[in-house]
């Protein structure tokens, strides 16, 4: 399977040390330069430059071929060249949090999940707990809808632990 992802999801499973959820689920993950340089870039956490400066064995990161494309320009360099390397390599899963880059790499016909999406599908097959993992990510600058995280965490919950009320 090829998973390309983006700086966010990177970089907000480091700070909260669930990077390895992706090999888990999908083996080898793909990046382009333009992330590493933004997972290193200034203003990045530390743990977060220490982890890139001495990346996994599971991450590949690869120059992006060609030109950009004009109908990007309104995104980072880093969410053009993930959507980019997307349709050059049929990649088979995207992972972008921001959503003009998800509904640019849709429009292109490309997958895409975001690191909401990565923490549900690793709570689904019992790789996480993600009432915690949740609560260390809420600890953080990372935004979503309260909607949002109410569905997956209620998608998630117990049923024998959660009484009617609270369902």
């Amino acid at each position: 399977m090829l998973v390309i992802s983006n700086t966010s999801p990177l970089y907000y499973l480091t700070l909260i040390g669930q990077v390895e959820l992706l090999p888990r689920l999908f083996g080898e993950i793909m990046i382009p330069e333009s992330v590493r340089d933004e997972l290193n870039g200034e203003g990045a956490a530390d743990n977060v430059r220490r982890w890139i400066a001495s990346p996994p064995f599971w991450l590949q990161i690869t120059a992006v071929a060609g030109t950009t494309d004009v109908r990007l320009s309104r995104l980072h360099r880093g969410k053009q060249d993930v959507i980019r390397l997307g349709g050059q390599m049929t990649a088979d899963l995207l992972i972008l949090d921001e959503r003009a880059a998800r509904q640019a790499a849709v429009e292109r016909g490309l997958q895409v999940t975001g690191l909401v999406g990565i923490l549900d599908r690793a709570a689904a097959i019992g790789v996480i707990e993600l009432a915690p993992v949740a609560a260390h990510l809420r600890q953080t600058n990372f935004r979503i809808a309260p909607r949002l995280w109410k569905q997956v965490l209620d998608r998630h919950r117990d049923p024998k632990t959660t009484t009617p009320e609270k369902r």
